[in-house]
């Protein structure tokens, strides 16, 4: 009699494929202060001594903030120009995630805080509030950056508007859509590109007709409009004496709605879960800040304001970047070993934690110089370093984020990774109030017309010579080039680069680590060098500096 034959494997059996191996796990939740070294560090060099607000921000911006982020970005905003009855009443809805942002941030006082209690520390902590937040969410940082910005103007609001400033500096957060005078807490938005200027307001048509002293109607239009569900906007508008600035309520003082018309809301490449629009004034009523003809010297200081959060901003981009490239290949394998034992990708890590923390060191050295306006030299520093870092710092994100998608491969691509969001995002703060070229024009600006702001960050450069020989003689070619004037508007990019750069080796030398400070300057400020990232020189400590950046979870 016959064996019998043994039975095969079913196909079934055979057909499980799906397992997952040598991926990491996901870095959320984590805290986006206690895991970051650096953070702590330069917080506290530059005067925090409390940081339990931080701390507990921190939780927040890698948990439970971070998933809104998610959410507030996946499901945008959208306009509303009529109710059902077909009253016109220019709504923008956003997702509650989008409001669980904005309540947490305003709770925590990222608009108001420094404004509030000021003194040593105080733009820091905030700075460092922000930072954490751009990590979690960028969109909603625009209309937080605008209300912290505005407050300098509000001081110097009419009668009629005297009671905005304590309700902006009031930790409320109100989205309902009704007027101001019925609200605690306000938020601030800013209008004032046109489509035939842009950057140049000098050439904006929109005009102001007087009512009484200091009120006003707005006739025109404005092509960009940031965050249009704000109860005012600072705006600027043409009078007989020339441009003036204007606070331009949603609502008007009797209760009705004021003659401002959302056209529609811009279909923008990132900062997704923020609504940007163009906006109609058809007579729209408006208080006059400062005096008739001088709106961009009233407006100023709201600007240098928000070109500061761009350049922190997008340091806290770069972080929430960098954090996710150093979780990622610490744990994952290719070719027999984990990914940051592998030279060369410790080579292009290492050299991406330079840029994000010269980035966070130069952004808080300013921060520190808010904190210090008492001091006439600290006032000139900020002068000229909010336009170098913005220009450079902003400038130097999107192929930052890129990099650090780079390095996680196919699976950085896709959008259920924060990538994607960040590489696009990126761009936005280099073109916001005032792109690379904008900013380069600015730097001479001040050097030519205000030279006590050159002198103050020239006193700051020189502060730290005769350390570093490779820093000194990158220091002598930038003298060598401001002193020929015959080119400088053509060379204003190659002039703010060397200040750029030298400004973050000087904070790094002075302030920093002293190795960090080494290799920054030997992978930055020697001629000749590739500026693509993994292109340090052979004999700088990779696995230090990749240690001090790896994220803590």
């Amino acid at each position: 009699m016959s064996e019998k034959t043994p039975a095969a494997t079913p196909y079934s059996a055979q057909a499980e494929t799906h397992q997952v191996l040598n991926q990491p796990a996901s870095l959320l939740p984590f805290n986006t202060w206690h895991s970051d070294d650096t953070l702590q560090y330069w917080s506290q060099r530059f005067g925090v001594t409390n940081s339990a607000d931080l701390a507990s921000y921190g939780g927040l911006c890698g948990g439970t903030l971070a998933e809104a982020g998610f959410l507030a970005n996946k499901y945008k905003p959208e306009f509303h120009s009529h109710d059902r009855f077909g009253n016109r009443i220019d709504e923008v809805c956003f997702h509650p995630a989008y409001h669980q942002l904005m309540q947490t941030a305003i709770t925590y006082g990222l608009p108001a805080a420094p404004w509030l209690k000021p003194g040593a520390g105080a733009q820091v902590a905030r700075a460092a509030l922000v930072y954490q937040h751009m990590q979690a969410d960028a969109g909603s940082g625009c209309p937080l950056t605008m209300t912290y910005a505005a407050v300098p103007v509000l001081q110097q609001a009419p009668p009629g508007a005297a009671d905005w400033l304590g309700k902006v500096l009031t930790p409320r957060y109100d989205p309902a859509n009704k007027p101001y005078f019925a609200k605690a807490g306000l938020t601030i938005g800013m209008a004032m590109t046109e489509k035939q200027g842009g950057s140049d307001v000098r050439a904006n048509t929109t005009r102001a007709y007087p009512l009484t002293a200091d009120e006003y109607e707005l006739v025109g239009h404005k092509w960009f409009c940031s965050a249009p569900m704000c109860d005012g906007f600072l705006t600027l508008a043409q009078t007989d004496p020339g441009l003036s600035c204007f606070l331009l309520p949603r609502w008007r003082p009797d209760g009705s709605k004021n003659q401002f018309y959302i056209q529609r809301l811009k279909d923008k490449l990132g900062n997704c879960s923020n609504a940007s629009s163009e906006v109609e004034f058809r007579g729209a009523f408006a208080w006059r800040i400062g005096d008739e003809g001088r709106g961009v010297r009233t407006i100023i200081d709201m600007v240098a304001l928000t070109r500061f959060d761009c350049m922190l901003g997008s340091a806290g981009l770069m972080r929430a970047a960098l954090a996710q490239a150093l979780h990622h290949t610490a744990g994952r394998s290719a070719f027999g070993k984990p990914l940051q034992q592998q030279v060369l990708m410790q080579n292009v890590l290492a050299d991406l934690t330079l840029d994000s923390e010269a980035a966070l060191a130069l952004s808080l050295r300013v921060a520190y110089a808010l904190d210090n306006q008492s001091v006439v030299s600290e006032q000139h520093f900020v002068r000229l370093a909010t336009a170098i870092g913005k220009y450079w710092i902003c400038k130097r994100a999107p192929q930052f984020c890129y990099e650090a998608m780079e390095c996680l491969g196919g699976v950085g691509y896709v959008e259920e990774n924060i990538l994607p969001r960040l590489y696009r995002e990126a761009p936005v703060n280099a073109i916001w109030e005032g792109s690379g070229n904008i900013q380069c024009l600015d730097v001479l600006r001040a050097m030519q017309k205000e030279p006590a702001a050159l002198q103050a960050c020239l006193n700051e450069l020189q502060a730290v010579t005769g350390r570093n020989d490779d820093y000194d003689a990158a220091f002598a070619r930038l003298q060598t080039a401001l002193q020929d004037t015959s080119t400088q508007e053509y060379r204003a990019r190659s002039i703010a680069d060397k200040l750029a750069l030298l400004l973050q080796a000087s904070v790094l030398l002075q302030y920093g680590e002293p190795m960090v400070a080494e290799a920054f300057i030997r992978a930055r400020l020697i001629q000749g060098i590739c500026s693509n990232y993994g292109t340090l020189p052979a004999d700088i400590d990779c696995v230090a500096l990749m240690a001090r950046a790896q994220p803590k979870v």
